[in-house]
């Protein structure tokens, strides 16, 4: 039996109303809509031709956002092979010019992204939940990647993550500045 395709919209900007094709909920987990449009009422026009990182890319809905909200370029990086056919074709679909899609593992390829940002670039991490099977340490790993990005290339860095779980005050040179809970799922952010 041939399963429904699964999509979201892009809530406002240039793109508001277009449709992102949503990976397999087996897959990837769909960040909540009131979740991100908190995330993109608090960055406002601060995005403006600026360039968004969305490390773990699922379909490219927060990067696909950033653009339609003013921002210059989005990356991507989902391992996922499915996932990353999603997050392709929805890249073609909004704003291909403006866009990277990178398939690999995060943690292999981020660090190459990084050497090759030449600025103040806005990260948003929405890792897998550890809950899932093999995910037990993602958040350990997601800290030391955070921690790896030198002060001159981060704007700001927003990590998506369970509520029941509370981050640390400091990764690396960065500071919490504040967390918003939704539920399951809450935005930190570190400047």
């Amino acid at each position: 039996m041939a399963t429904k395709p699964l999509f979201t919209t892009i809530s406002a900007g240039k793109y508001k109303g277009k449709k992102l094709e949503l990976p397999s909920l087996e897959s990837t987990r769909s960040t909540k809509a009131i979740l991100k449009g908190s995330l993109f009422d608090t960055l406002q026009y601060d995005i403006l031709d600026e360039t968004f990182v969305e490390v773990f890319g699922g379909s490219g809905s927060m990067g696909l956002e950033a653009l339609s909200r003013g921002a210059k370029h989005a990356y991507f990086i989902e391992k996922d092979r499915a996932a990353f056919s999603t997050l392709k074709n929805n890249c073609k679909a909004i704003a291909e010019k403006n866009t990277t899609p990178m398939h690999g593992d995060s943690f292999v390829l981020f660090p190459t992204l990084l050497s090759t940002l030449t600025c103040k670039t806005y990260f948003y991490f929405d890792p897998p939940f550890s809950i899932r099977e093999g995910m037990e340490d993602i958040y350990t790993k997601v800290l030391s990647l955070i921690a790896s990005i030198p002060r001159e290339k981060a704007h700001l860095i927003v990590i998506e993550h369970m509520s029941n779980m509370s981050l640390p005050e400091n990764i690396g040179e960065y500071m919490l500045s504040k967390t918003k809970k939704f539920g399951n799922s809450s935005l930190s952010y570190y400047m």
